[in-house]
């Protein structure tokens, strides 16, 4: 549905970040695709809705991750929550053949506070119902894959398929919203909503003569 009308009636949330670096070590040659789904009452202003990023190689120094800093930049707006967007990856790599073949999926919903945050999103390969599936799979070079990446941001069918982790992905966000407490949604970090007070932070207070219970000097 298209959100038309009245600008006071929608938010908007602004996503700069970037997929900086991901986690293999049994491959190499890896790359990621991403996209973004999210509700019926979501529409994108600005940004690519999905993409690409380059292929890279796996560091040679101890933690032997891969680097893309691959820049998101991508703007949305709403009339309500509901159908918050997530994010979903998907790398892949070549096998011994020469075939790209997928690495790991995975997904989360973009933080819902403003500032900066780090995410650390664990990977996951669907998996053969049966050895002889797998050993077949592997000749021909087919081996399980979702046909829309979108579905394992979705609950529905997940219970039934087969999986097994594999991987890490690390992502940052830097997130802004707009005209979201005109609407009556308070995204402000709970620390700076409720900040505690000197006393209560067990700090030390700057002695005045009012805090000594003593009236106005002049």
């Amino acid at each position: 549905m298209a959100i038309v009308g009245n600008t006071n009636s929608v938010f908007l949330v602004m996503l700069g970040g970037q997929i900086e670096t991901a986690e293999f070590p049994e491959f190499d040659d890896i790359y990621c695709k991403y996209c973004f789904t999210y509700g019926q009452d979501w529409v994108i202003t600005t940004g690519l809705e999905e993409g690409f990023t380059q292929a890279a190689k796996r560091s040679t120094y101890d933690n032997q991750t891969f680097v893309w800093n691959f820049p998101l930049d991508v703007t949305f707006k709403s009339t309500n929550p509901y159908g918050w967007p997530q994010l979903v990856l998907s790398v892949y790599g070549l096998d011994l053949f020469g075939k790209g073949v997928v690495r790991g999926y995975g997904v989360c919903h973009l933080p819902t506070t403003p500032g900066r945050h780090t995410r650390r999103i664990p990977m996951f390969v669907p998996e053969s119902t049966s050895k002889f599936q797998k050993f077949i799979g592997w000749i021909i070079g087919r081996r399980p894959e979702y046909v829309d990446q979108k579905v394992i941001a979705q609950g529905e069918g997940r219970e039934v398929t087969r999986v097994r982790s594999q991987g890490y992905v690390t992502v940052t966000f830097n997130i802004i919203t707009k005209d979201m407490k005109k609407l009556g949604y308070d995204c402000t970090p709970s620390d700076v909503a409720n900040p505690q007070s000197a006393e209560t932070a067990g700090l030390s207070v700057p002695v005045t003569p009012r805090t000594m219970g003593m009236g106005d000097t002049t």
